[in-house]
């Protein structure tokens, strides 16, 4: 599966570019339409934008491609709020919606220190697990166990349900080599390792999972790269999703379009 991995920032802040240039992706043949997910960002970017609002314009403007926001950082939101949010884009596309998940880091623009979040990694690792239970927990109006610890919304039944049915997929991402993040994603559906450098290390990644797991049936291995990169070894070591991504200064609504356009590497079909 092919997808383009896009900062919504400057002229990309506007949703309504990003529902065209999505919409033009769909035409094109792409499988996946990504944004990023921050509050702020590091000069010289200013203009963000929201990643759910510009999710609803995406949504309303596609009807094939799956969407999400790579990653949300679920430390520094409400778990409650993200799951009324995810279950909403995800009947608004008609089941396309998928959650990418991590610990996030203060690193890209102070967007945990400055607005008083957690600072400390083992907090906010024991704060992305309890969120990601109850998401879970609030999408399928059941009691969920995890290695042990137990998810339960008290009193509390949210609908309407997801359409993607038991619920919607959850991608974790994490930073190579870092194994917490690996054995996080082996309890969910993907992984999207951070910082690889060749595919050696994805097929590294993917034993790793397969080990924790016992299997690797229906999980998905997301890898970034640039445009005209060679896909076929990522694809090889285990891909199952290659996403085009874009090097902040580069990210022009103009590059945006000219790569959605021009459709996903035909070579890789």
């Amino acid at each position: 599966m092919f997808g383009l991995f896009v900062p919504p920032f400057g002229e990309l802040a506007d949703p309504r570019v990003l529902a065209d240039i999505a919409a033009q992706a769909e035409a094109a043949g792409w499988d996946g339409f990504f944004i990023w997910d921050h509050v702020q960002y590091r000069p010289p970017v200013r203009q963000v934008a929201d990643p759910w609002i510009a999710l609803a314009a995406i949504a309303a403007r596609t009807q094939r491609v799956r969407i999400g926001a790579l990653v949300t950082p679920l430390a520094r939101r409400r778990p409650q709020i993200v799951a009324r949010q995810t279950t909403t884009l995800d009947v608004l596309s008609g089941g396309r919606m998928i959650l990418g998940a991590a610990l996030g880091r203060d690193q890209s623009g102070r967007e945990l220190s400055a607005f008083g979040e957690e600072m400390n990694d083992r907090e906010r690792a024991a704060m992305l697990d309890e969120s990601l239970g109850l998401i879970e927990c609030l999408w399928t109006g059941t009691r969920v166990d995890h290695n042990g610890r137990h998810y339960q919304a008290r009193d509390v039944t949210f609908e309407p349900r997801p359409v993607q049915q038991p619920r919607i997929p959850i991608w974790i991402g994490g930073r190579w080599p870092r194994r917490a993040p690996i054995r996080r994603a082996a309890r969910w559906d993907g992984y999207f390792p951070i910082d690889l450098v060749d595919p050696d290390q994805l097929a590294e990644c993917a034993e790793q999972i397969r080990t924790l797991r016992g299997h690797l049936d229906g999980f998905d291995f997301v890898v970034e790269a640039a445009q005209d990169a060679d896909p076929a070894p990522w694809i090889a070591a285990g891909a199952t999703w290659w996403l085009c991504s874009f090097v902040i200064e580069r990210a022009t609504a103009a590059a945006v379009r000219e790569a959605a356009s021009t459709g996903p590497p035909v070579s890789a079909r």
